[in-house]
């Protein structure tokens, strides 16, 4: 087997790279610009990889730009495509909502456009984000299927790569994959994010603002995964997601517009949607308090109104991931224990907290 990963060196990338090193022989091609998220050192740093470095294959190219005959003639013949490449970060996308059209919806279509030339192509998983379906009141998961409502251009553009996506599904008949992943951490990860942040300030005796509701009583909360246990789940999902065949109008994910269960193959004969959910909801506060614990440091912090000062931040995201769960998957390592690990690894590693 051959599986194209386009983003390979941002950080979720090179997690799903490990994953698929460490649990089976397949050949791994990565595209990337190498910019702002991406860096071959994240590869080069994976353990496993020194020992199978000539399995990855790694080829430089913007995907603003077409995949032409000679980056095509590089990548040569994949079974399976991973589209994780994309701008992410949302106080970024509010400064230059184009950069984030180009990239997410442009650079997607691109890649959708060379996917529809392989003629053995067994699956093209485009990664989207909870953040297409926008703040979930309390007591609220989003269904894979339900409506969009996004709350900046990051989930706006987001969204569009899916749409294009299902299009050349329905239009091509291209097999495709539509997963929408929660909060992501583990090693390696910019220090820009949260967990690394909170490490880097902690451990020099510095503030922490936790993103708040209004009143500044209610941290904002997420659910959170390690970015193994989402190789985990993909890996899982290339292997199982042609094979369900059983009735998930028990596990009520269909949308209201299909009306009555037909049966799983007719509703989606080329492709689907899949919530990769963490096993439970963390807030702000708690994430930092578990921190602190780890690191045997102090936590100084604050409650800040971000919504009102950072319009196009949600206070909470949430996934309803009963659709993976009836099929079989469970995640491998509980929150907690990812959680601890990667914090001890960073605290060992602290070259990756710089930038």
């Amino acid at each position: 087997m051959k599986i194209l990963i386009t983003g390979g060196a941002g950080f979720i990338g090179h997690h799903i790279i490990e994953h698929i090193l460490k649990n089976t022989d397949w050949d791994i091609i990565t595209l990337d610009r190498l910019n702002i998220s991406g860096t071959y050192l994240r590869i080069k740093d994976i353990e496993v990889f020194t020992l199978n470095f000539n399995r990855v294959k790694t080829i430089w190219h913007d995907l603003r730009s077409e995949i032409n005959k000679f980056v095509s003639a590089e990548i040569g013949e994949v079974d399976y495509i991973l589209h994780l490449a994309a701008s992410s970060h949302v106080d970024r996308s509010i400064e230059d909502p184009m950069a984030f059209v180009m990239d997410n919806v442009v650079g997607t279509t691109n890649m959708l456009n060379f996917a529809r030339t392989l003629p053995n192509l067994k699956a093209f998983v485009y990664f989207s984000t909870d953040e297409v379906f926008g703040p979930a009141p309390e007591g609220t998961a989003y269904k894979e299927w339900d409506r969009y409502n996004s709350g900046n251009p990051y989930a706006a553009a987001k969204a569009g790569g899916e749409e294009m996506a299902l299009a050349f599904a329905n239009t091509y008949k291209l097999p495709v994959i539509i997963t929408h992943t929660m909060n992501v951490f583990g090693e390696r990860q910019h220090s820009e994010k949260f967990i690394p942040m909170c490490i880097k300030k902690i451990l020099a005796g510095e503030k922490i603002l936790i993103h708040a509701n209004k009143e500044k009583t209610k941290a904002g909360s997420r659910y959170w995964i390690h970015g193994r246990n989402v190789g985990a789940a993909i890996l899982f999902l290339l292997e199982n997601w042609t094979k369900v065949t059983f009735d998930f109008s028990k596990v009520n994910i269909l949308p209201a517009h299909l009306g009555p269960y037909q049966g799983y193959k007719d509703l989606h004969a080329t492709s689907d949607k899949f919530n990769i959910v963490g096993e439970r909801e963390v807030d702000n506060l708690e994430m930092a308090r578990f921190i602190a614990k780890v690191l045997d440091k102090p936590l100084i912090y604050e409650m800040v109104d971000f919504h009102s000062s950072r319009p196009g931040h949600d206070l909470r995201y949430a996934l309803d991931g009963s659709k993976m769960a009836a099929m079989g998957w469970k995640l491998p390592a509980s929150f907690e224990e990812s959680l601890e690990k990667t914090i001890k690894w960073t605290i060992d590693h602290p070259q990756w907290l710089k930038g």
